[in-house]
């Protein structure tokens, strides 16, 4: 399996930086960006993201680094890595994405190494914080726990765009497919790993599918669709094992921006059907379907200053009648950008519902209505 990941890395190497050997760095266009974040959360109730935010906590932070080339004026080649601790999830350095990109035209390019997975509205720029209001994404569909998993795959992505005529605008188009690999660190296994019944090795499995962007014949205006889809795969625990079936993840979205404003909206669906068959205990289900949604919407009221909301709401329909069930989250938000180079965040979450964010293991018997507040200061270059 390991093998399989270092070609698909070697020939986006071999590829994009073998015909760059004779070029000076003036020719490869060579570019070097990233980003350093560091926040604060703060929670009236309950520990969020496995930290001790009741109390308030400053273990959040966040380093990204990116460098790209162009050897060809068609194929560019580029890596991201990144560090990243969340309370006591992380604090690992992660290859984010490593890939050669070859634009044939507008109607045809391909990407292949460890790719970004482009589904939904904002899984492909999630990684870029500095461009983005938000101290956290709704948390319904972007759980910023399982960012890495979310982000990327080893495979390709076919994309490109078609123009359906001057009256019906024009349709982007992403194809992908090749394996997801999940490590042992994901937030998806924390409450495992606290529970000392964590995997003895990553999971992986095969990923495929394919989005559609409509760009509509009104200015500004964005509709489309995404839907990736898993075949069936396991996991060995440090005492049982963990299945998964076949699942997908189905998103329907919509941004409209123009001038000063920006709305956008999603509604995502991932079914989730598994087990979990531990040693001394009964096989338990751990099979989910759930739904999640948001509203948004933001106001650029100076060059500096953008400010916006959101509503999100997460249920799965799988889990008993409970607080546990649901997640309904309003959010406030600001971003100020210091000069060119540094932003501060600060959001305040209005939460009803545990069934998100919060560890059964520190939180045994979580308040269901709380208040959570984001800070955040970040450095781009």
């Amino acid at each position: 399996m390991i093998r399989t990941h270092v070609s698909f890395l070697a020939l986006a190497v071999f590829f994009g930086l073998g015909s760059a050997m004779a070029q000076s760095i003036t020719d490869l266009d060579l570019q070097v960006h990233g980003y350093a974040a560091q926040g604060f959360l703060y929670t009236s109730h309950n520990k969020m993201f496995y930290t001790d935010s009741d109390n308030g906590s400053p273990a959040w932070t966040e380093a990204v680094i990116n460098i790209s080339v162009q050897p060809e004026p068609k194929l560019s080649v580029a890596v991201q890595g990144r560090y990243a601790m969340l309370g006591t999830s992380g604090n690992t350095i992660t290859l984010d994405w490593a890939a050669a990109d070859y634009k044939v035209n507008n109607k045809l390019g391909v990407r292949f190494g460890k790719v970004k997975t482009p589904w939904g509205l904002f899984n492909e720029t999630q990684d870029i914080d500095q461009t983005y209001l938000w101290a956290l994404l709704p948390q319904s569909i972007y759980d910023i726990t399982t960012r890495n998993a979310d982000l990327s795959h080893y495979g390709g992505v076919v994309y490109g765009r078609v123009n359906v005529g001057s009256r019906a605008g024009k349709v982007d188009y992403k194809l992908w497919g090749g394996e997801a690999v999940i490590p042992t660190s994901d937030g998806q296994f924390d409450d495992l790993n606290l529970a000392g019944n964590g995997p003895q090795n990553s999971l992986t499995y095969p990923i495929y599918g394919g989005a559609l962007h409509w760009n509509t014949p009104l200015t500004g205006l964005m509709v489309g669709a995404s839907d990736s889809r898993a075949n069936q795969t396991s996991v060995l625990l440090h005492g049982g094992t963990e299945s998964f079936a076949a699942w997908n993840n189905l998103s329907y979205f919509a941004k409209y921006e123009k001038n000063k404003v920006m709305v956008a909206a999603e509604w995502n669906r991932q079914a989730s059907p598994g087990t979990l068959d531990l040693a001394g205990h009964p096989v338990a289900s751990i099979s989910t379907d759930t739904r999640g949604w948001y509203a948004m919407a933001s106001y650029r009221l100076t060059d500096k200053l953008n400010v916006g909301a959101y509503h999100s709401q997460y249920f799965d329909r799988q889990a008993p009648l409970s607080t546990d069930r649901f997640t309904k989250d309003w959010a406030v938000s600001a971003k100020y950008n210091l000069g060119a180079y540094v932003y501060l965040k600060a959001e305040q979450h209005f939460i009803d519902g545990s069934a998100l964010s919060l560890d059964s293991q520190r939180n045994p018997d979580p308040s269901p209505i709380y208040h959570a507040t984001a800070l955040k200061i970040g450095v781009s270059f």
